[in-house]
């Protein structure tokens, strides 16, 4: 498998997200300006400026006509996905972490940081499909837990919130009333903050990635801890294929983690897993630094990562792949 390998951000990759018909694929980094390229051969399509922060997150509509993104300046922003003209700047008072629309486009999450006196926070704001009567104003405010919130994604029919970070406690909120429903048990759940989150393309149910080493299958309505995916590195980002039973797993430590005698250090592969065996069946080297990004193609044909070395990489599955025997 040969990748594709698409140098357009100065600094490391955070984010990595395909479009509904899997023709997109738009990455957000350290360095400012979201940017959007074509799937199939890593052609840049052009930049979305307007930042002056880190941006952490995006997502973008069913009908791709709209992106949203949420950044280190405190600002979660909404852009044309064709023209990348400013569309508006959701302001905040502390940094924007996790975007995510709704079912239907007309609903978006957006968590912010804790910061100084502000706890973490999950906002639920209304998407107009008039870009002239958008508002800021917030639908429901929630209250987040201790500690960063570093995904937050919808549930089923936009009824719930679903939301994990640095706690290592994932939540499911009522996006009607805002309260509580249910959180994982201690037993089961992570140990350590809790880095990505991914649903599977039906939505039943979700994948976990954390910094103890592991990656967790959870079913969305019940919060059952299903599958547990064991590394021997820390896990920044996670995804599951819309197509086979696989899950891919990526990550390694950060520079300022490694210590001189640790061996293992170093080891930035993606990691592919049966989601059913819980078995490793195979890695994806190349990075020259940890995976912060990963992404499957919607039609399950190839994956992308995305660096700390500030490289994406695309890789086009090899026919052997569909009929990979465990």
């Amino acid at each position: 498998m040969r990748p594709i390998l698409m140098k357009g951000h100065e600094r490391p990759l955070t984010f990595l997200k395909y479009n509904r018909e899997g023709d997109l694929l738009f990455s957000c980094a350290k360095d400012h300006t979201p940017t959007v390229w074509f799937a199939d051969n890593g052609e840049r399509l052009g930049t979305y400026k307007g930042h002056n922060g880190a941006v952490w997150c995006c997502d973008v509509s069913r009908d791709s006509t709209r992106l949203i993104t949420g950044s280190a300046d405190q600002s979660a922003k909404l852009w044309n996905v064709q023209t990348g003209t400013l569309l508006f700047t959701f302001n905040f008072d502390s940094p924007a972490r996790a975007v995510d629309f709704g079912v239907g486009d007309d609903l978006a999450v957006i968590t912010t940081d804790p910061f100084i006196e502000l706890p973490s926070a999950i906002h639920l704001k209304r998407i107009s499909k008039d870009p002239s009567e958008q508002t800021a104003k917030s639908l429901r405010e929630i209250r987040g837990p201790v500690g960063r919130i570093n995904r937050a994604v919808w549930g089923p029919l936009n009824k719930t919130i679903i939301s994990a970070g640095e706690d290592a406690v994932v939540r499911i909120w009522d996006s009607e009333t805002g309260k509580l429903i249910k959180e994982s048990e201690k037993e089961s759940g992570h140990v350590k903050a809790i880095t990505s989150l991914s649903k599977s393309a039906d939505g039943s149910h979700f994948l976990t990635g954390s910094v103890d080493n592991s990656a967790k299958l959870w079913d969305t309505r019940t919060l059952t801890l299903i599958k547990t995916y064991v590394t021997e590195r820390p896990v920044n980002a996670v995804a599951i294929s819309p197509l086979l039973d696989h899950v891919v797993i990526g990550g390694g430590q950060h520079a300022v983690d490694v210590t001189t005698t640790d061996r293992r250090a170093g080891k930035f592969e993606a990691k592919f897993f049966h989601k059913i065996l819980e078995e490793e069946i195979g890695g994806v080297k190349g990075h020259f630094g940890p995976i912060n990004a990963l992404a499957f193609n919607p039609d399950g044909r190839s994956f992308s990562s995305g660096g700390e070395d500030g490289y994406i990489r695309l890789h086009h599955f090899d026919p052997d792949y569909f009929h990979i025997k465990v």
